[in-house]
């Protein structure tokens, strides 16, 4: 929207209206501490959930972590493309450095329940954007990435097991620099009244 400021955080609206993603690199110190990272994932855990399953997960990867991270991304992808060039290798390790923090928010589906599936489904993702909005009423700019490593049984066996698939790694920090708004539909082309 022109004119927009999307470091206005003063009322509810303007929050939700401002939240933008940010690159992952080009977020950068200070990051949230663990504190903050705790009220977070508290905030995007109150999500809609019907049963009350909560079939999803977030496992934070500490900074001192990142390297063990980065690592194990290299050998998943190095395990299905052993031909893997350096930059593509160098790409991945551009993924496990950038940002302060990283959370990877899991879906976890509770498959002996009657809740369908896609409505647990459903829940994590609403439970992932609960947690961009969360950062970004924190100060925070957030991006949620999933690419190849979110759907490679190796990196999710690193954080869970089947039937457990990682919705998505949420990147966390401050923009280096302007966030830029992105093109939105209009709404005429994505509502319309139901006549019966």
């Amino acid at each position: 929207m022109p004119g927009m400021d999307f470091n206005d955080r003063s009322t509810p609206l303007s929050l939700l209206s401002t939240r933008r993603s940010g690159k992952p690199r080009d977020l950068g110190q200070p990051g949230p501490d663990a504190a903050q990272i705790d009220e977070m994932i508290a905030i995007a855990a109150r999500t809609p959930d019907h049963g009350k399953l909560a079939p999803w997960r977030f496992v934070i990867v500490p900074p001192d972590r990142r390297e063990a991270f980065g690592d194990m991304l290299r050998t998943a992808y190095r395990a299905g493309k052993p031909d893997a060039g350096r930059l593509e290798i160098e790409a991945v390790d551009q993924f496990a450095h950038q940002a302060p923090a990283l959370i990877v928010t899991l879906y976890s589906p509770n498959t002996q329940s009657h809740i369908p599936l896609w409505e647990q489904e459903l829940s994590a993702g609403a439970a992932t954007m609960n947690l961009l909005h969360a950062a970004h009423a924190m100060g925070f700019a957030g991006s949620w990435l999933t690419g190849w490593a979110a759907f490679d049984d190796q990196v999710r066996d690193a954080f869970g097991k089947a039937p457990e698939r990682i919705a998505g790694f949420v990147f966390i920090g401050t923009p280096t620099r302007p966030l830029s708004e992105r093109p939105r539909p209009d709404i005429d082309t994505i509502v319309s009244h139901w006549d019966g």
